[in-house]
């Protein structure tokens, strides 16, 4: 009996010793990029409750909302925290207002809401070419205030800095990844920021995005943005890669390696595949990219030049419909769920017993009705044109082009589409259905195939202010403009 009570005593030392062990080691597992930028954006709540439900333990955010943060607390979802490129200044140019931006964003939500915050991002691909170094001589600054000011308030070993990375940042002649670089134009800023960070024990977070390749490049070989082995591999040093995804990683570790910093932990900060908005983003291929990367993953192998577990964050959770799509019509389209929070596809992400998403709860809709052109409309009424400019330009049509999921609906259904999304995108208020007369409301859903004609959720306050302030508002008025009158 009493060696009994002692193995029971033994048995809870060491339960204890693990319980502490595992929080202290870093979050394993997917994480997902939880973007905002949405006309009706869900409730931080039910988004929290999905990620949990789905087992995602880590979470990426753009900026530091503290609606979205407070829900968070207590969840043990590990959390990396954002700072917009338009806050870099600021941060850069005052030690002081770095110190107010962490107590009110870190220290606030750590401290007292149990807000499980690991890294914070400074800045978002500041240094991407298209920028034309904007953000060159902010960025750093703005790294070394906030770090300083993580010190100051006691957080400097618990919560870590990173400035996410376009790819683009590195480069490599002839595509091999053993010639790969920093940038000629930012080498010397990369190589401060990297020096910074392996100082401070930080990651370094790069983006990765096979899609792009894809979309700007009719000759990229389509195989080689997937994980099936399909395509011919390039052949390196005695090293073969199969896939883009192991190749760009590489030509990252091998620029990391020139510059003396070949251990340094790295994190992929997103990547994904788009369903919507163009020929290559559809259904099909993000469901095989993203079960291809899961499964690529998940056996811990890494890459040929950096074995192991990779960490990595989904681009993205959910659909965003007030994204700028001055990249793409994609841009709106990146997530695994639906701006109401359904699946999209079958996707097994390896963190729950299920092996497929599991759909938002508590989702609040509009009433089920639509907005459509009258049927008794002709297609020559010169109103039609200008209205639907009008809806585009104000509302999302980005579903509507060519290889897209509504590209093939006729001129009447590409008209009812753009009412509706008005329609919807202003709450259902029947003044948004009028279009001059040339519009009416149904109870019959106009969808058909994949086309889904969408009807809005509730509104949150944070979404309410968004609506009328889409960016982007004026390429999508010009494509949609262009799409309407080349659709006779």
């Amino acid at each position: 009996m009493g060696d009994s009570k002692q193995n029971i005593g033994w048995f809870s030392v060491i339960l204890g010793l693990f319980m502490l062990i595992s929080m202290i080691i870093p979050v394993n597992g997917i994480g997902a990029n939880w973007g905002t930028q949405s006309s009706h954006p869900l409730s931080p709540d039910v988004v929290v409750r999905l990620l949990r439900e789905n087992g995602m333990q880590k979470v990426k955010l753009f900026d530091a909302d503290y609606g979205t943060l407070h829900a968070l607390g207590k969840t043990g979802i590990e959390v990396m925290v954002g700072i917009p490129n338009d806050m870099l200044s600021t941060l850069a140019s005052s030690s002081k207002a770095a110190e107010k931006w962490v107590s009110e964003n870190v220290t606030e939500h750590v401290k007292k809401n149990k807000v499980n915050i690991r890294y914070v991002a400074v800045g978002n691909e500041p240094y991407l070419a298209t920028y034309n170094g904007t953000f060159l001589r902010t960025t750093f600054p703005a790294l070394q205030n906030i770090q300083n000011a993580l010190t100051k308030a006691g957080l400097g070993n618990q919560v870590k800095v990173t400035v996410p990375s376009n790819a683009d940042v590195y480069e490599s002649p002839g595509s091999m990844p053993s010639g790969g670089d920093f940038r000629a134009d930012i080498h010397d800023y990369m190589l401060q920021i990297v020096k910074f960070l392996s100082a401070n024990g930080a990651p370094f977070t790069v983006n990765i995005y096979p899609f792009i390749s894809l979309y700007s490049d009719p000759d990229f070989p389509v195989e080689y943005a997937f994980f099936d082995g399909n395509a011919a591999p390039l052949t390196d040093g005695g090293k073969n890669y199969y896939n883009m995804f192991d190749a760009n990683y590489d030509t990252l570790i091998w620029a990391l390696q020139k510059n003396g910093f070949g251990n340094m932990p790295i994190i992929v900060g997103e990547i994904g595949w788009p369903t919507d908005g163009d020929i290559h983003a559809n259904i099909k291929y993000a469901q095989r990219f993203n079960q291809g990367f899961m499964s690529h993953i998940a056996n811990g192998k890494g890459t040929p030049m950096r074995p192991g577990p990779v960490d990595a964050y989904l681009f993205s959770l959910i659909d965003e419909d007030q994204k700028s799509i001055q990249p793409g019509n994609f841009e709106r389209h990146w997530g695994i769920f639906t701006y109401d929070g359904l699946p999209k596809y079958q996707l097994n992400l390896g963190t729950t017993n299920l092996g497929s998403l599991v759909k938002a709860k508590g989702v609040i809709y509009e009433e089920r009705q639509w907005c459509v052109l009258k049927p008794s409309v002709k297609l020559d009424d010169s109103r039609l044109a200008p209205s639907v400019s009008y809806a585009c330009a104000r509302a999302d049509c980005t579903s509507l082009g060519y290889g897209s999921s509504c590209g093939d609906l006729d001129a009447r259904g590409n008209i009812s589409y753009a009412y509706n999304s008005y329609y919807q995108i202003n709450d259902q208020d029947e003044e948004a259905c009028k279009f001059e007369g040339l519009a009416a409301i149904t109870k019959s859903d106009p969808s058909r195939d994949i086309c889904r004609f969408g009807i809005m959720i509730e509104p949150t306050d944070s979404g309410a202010e968004l609506r009328f302030h889409a960016p982007g508002v004026l390429s999508c008025f010009v494509s949609v403009t262009f799409l309407f009158l080349t659709m006779f």
